[in-house]
């Protein structure tokens, strides 16, 4: 039902417009590098799962359609694909696989710790709504600075959590309690593991997310096309965990956009 109703959203948004202001609309499209990350909570909402997390590169694209009420200010709505997600490499820590579960005994920690990579990859279909400030500028007014913010709301596509690399096993973040390959035997040496995998997580995380996005550009207008450059970001306000066994991350990107405009 929440699927439907924010594809509703899009649709309305994105297909509204006045004959009698034609003119004052235009439509144009965008795309270019995102650079998201995952941003830890505080207090019982941190463990060793969800902190630590360093940017990763993405891609964004996306579609827009923009109504100038004066020379100054416009409205915005865009529909856009937006990579998100981040990656950790080095030692960290990873939950107890339950086949080890029997190895380590009654006494099994909750997390065990490695030395490898790992990227949360994240794909969203997104629906910002940006209020805009824009000046024209140079004798000609060919030129325009603008700068815009407003909420955004998320559609989760798709979630997978990518790992890899070989690593002996410690109980502790100090590597000084090794496990054992053989704990009836610990002259066999340390164990270690291969985490090379892909997991869909999609179920582990909320579908929708809501929160902030804003840029800033600069454009060149030529008649009734414009081309621009752009940068900016988005941050969202929910923690997209469904439950806090992984602890809770809320998502966000930087964004460097290159695009194109048609006044209609």
């Amino acid at each position: 039902m929440k699927k439907k109703i924010f594809l509703s959203a899009i649709t309305a948004l994105l297909l509204y417009a006045n004959p009698l202001s034609a003119q004052l609309w235009s439509i144009g499209a965008r795309g270019g590098l995102a650079i998201p990350n995952l941003t830890a909570g505080s207090g019982s909402a941190v463990n060793p799962l969800n902190k630590g997390y360093s940017s990763r590169l993405g891609t964004g694209f996306g579609i827009f359609a923009e109504y100038q009420t004066s020379k100054l200010f416009s409205i915005q709505v865009m529909l856009e694909y937006s990579q998100q997600g981040g990656k950790k490499d080095g030692f960290q820590a990873f939950p107890v696989p339950p086949q080890m579960v029997p190895l380590l005994g009654p006494q099994t920690p909750p997390y065990l710790y490695a030395d490898f990579k790992s990227t949360a990859k994240m794909d969203y279909l997104m629906l910002p709504v940006l209020a805009k400030f824009g000046w024209d500028l140079g004798p000609k007014k060919k030129w325009r600075i603008y700068a815009g913010a407003g909420p955004f709301a998320g559609l989760l596509l798709n979630a997978k959590q990518v790992t890899k690399g070989t690593s002996q096993v410690y109980l502790d973040e100090g590597k000084t309690q090794p496990v054992p390959a053989n704990p009836a035997n610990p002259s066999e040496g340390i164990l270690s593991l291969s985490f090379d995998n892909s997991k869909d997580i999609k179920d582990q995380l909320r579908s929708l997310n809501f929160g902030l996005a804003g840029n800033a550009g600069l454009a060149y207008k030529m008649k009734r096309n414009m081309i621009f450059v752009e940068g900016g970001g988005n941050y969202g306000f929910i923690n997209i965990q469904k439950g806090s066994n992984n602890g809770k991350n809320r998502s966000g990107a930087a964004t460097i956009m290159v695009g194109y405009a048609y006044y209609l």
